[in-house]
């Protein structure tokens, strides 16, 4: 249990990181170079931050196997969705319709590669420290 409530905690760290990432995008890059190749651009960047917090997280979170770490990895995906939607939908009051658009890889949308990653990144993390 410990390992989890760590794990949320860390993930509290990457969604507040996040946030000044989005702000900073929309501020400083979306008027450079448009709405979606800034998106496109930020999924990279946002993942990179995710690796960094994750890497220098990952020994105090504690994950004992592969498995612990994917799990962390569920975690912080399952918060994240709450997270995203929850304040698109109720407090930027954004539909649902464009919220899922986000993840429409056919339309060059790339959130979904960011999720994938929040997903992976305790593993990579564990792997790259050769916890085990």
């Amino acid at each position: 249990m410990e390992m989890y409530l760590r794990g949320f905690a860390v993930w509290i760290c990457i969604a507040l990181v996040e946030m000044v990432h989005g702000i900073l995008r929309a501020k400083l890059l979306t008027p450079r170079v448009g709405d979606l190749r800034s998106r496109q651009i930020a999924v990279f960047t946002g993942s990179f931050l995710i690796f960094i917090i994750s890497y220098f997280t990952i020994l105090w979170i504690g994950p004992q196997n592969a498995g612990d770490a994917f799990y962390i990895g569920l975690l912080w995906f399952v918060c994240m969705m709450v997270f995203e939607l929850s304040v698109g939908r109720f407090a930027f009051g954004f539909t649902w319709k464009w919220l899922f658009n986000d993840f429409n890889l056919f339309k060059g949308r790339l959130l979904a590669l960011g999720m994938a990653f929040l997903v992976i990144a305790p593993y990579v993390a564990c792997r790259i420290r050769n916890l085990w």
